[in-house]
């Protein structure tokens, strides 16, 4: 199984555990997550982004200060621009926080229903399976020469047939290097693994 499927296999395995919906980030940096998966009601992700709420969520506050897990009914932390009471208004009236890994790179994850508060042993599984994804969505801390090869062509412009007889290599032996960096990267597009490289300083 390849990292991206394994990826999307824990991904709906939250979806089927949080019912109301999740927003997690993986691996956040620089107030910017590698992965961010949103599955609330739209109309609240559209509100929650064009406020500018993440700078001022008290999950997300909790999460950078604390690794664990919490239900919101515990949370203590302020909440000045009533981020919680507004979500509960979309349905996410019980839920849980996560947070794992180092502050230099972090996921931190909310999880919602919209009946009921979390039990433990859900807790419990949500927490390995964030646990698992941030394993699984890690920066590689290097590509081969024949991946970077490969991408800094076709970010030079290059078309497959032309990058290929650069390389002196065939079309779809230039296509498999250029597949097994995107997998590396956890991208669908080469244009999305150009761009990561160039962020983790690869390229």
């Amino acid at each position: 199984m390849t990292r991206t499927k394994g990826l999307e296999l824990g991904l709906a395995k939250l979806a089927d555990i949080a019912p109301a919906g999740y927003a997690l980030g993986l691996h956040i940096r620089f107030a910017s997550a590698q992965i961010m998966v949103q599955t609330y009601d739209p109309r609240w992700i559209e509100i929650y982004t064009n406020r500018g709420y993440m700078m001022c969520d008290p999950l997300v506050s909790w999460g950078f200060g604390t690794e664990g897990a919490i239900r919101w009914s515990a949370l203590d932390h302020p909440d000045p621009h009533r981020v919680m009471e507004q979500a509960a208004e979309f349905g996410l009236r019980f839920g849980i926080a996560v947070s794992h890994g180092p502050t230099s790179s972090r996921s931190i994850g909310g999880f919602a229903r919209t009946d009921r508060e979390f039990t433990d042993v859900e807790i419990e599984t949500i927490m390995d399976l964030v646990r698992v994804l941030h394993r699984e969505s890690t920066p590689p801390e290097k590509l081969s020469g024949a991946q970077l090869e490969a991408l800094r062509l076709i970010s030079k412009g290059f078309r497959y047939s032309e990058a290929a007889q650069h390389i002196g290599i065939t079309e779809s032996a230039l296509k498999a290097r250029l597949r097994t960096a995107r997998e590396r990267l956890l991208c669908r597009t080469n244009a999305e693994a150009i761009q990561r490289a160039i962020e983790y300083k690869l390229l």
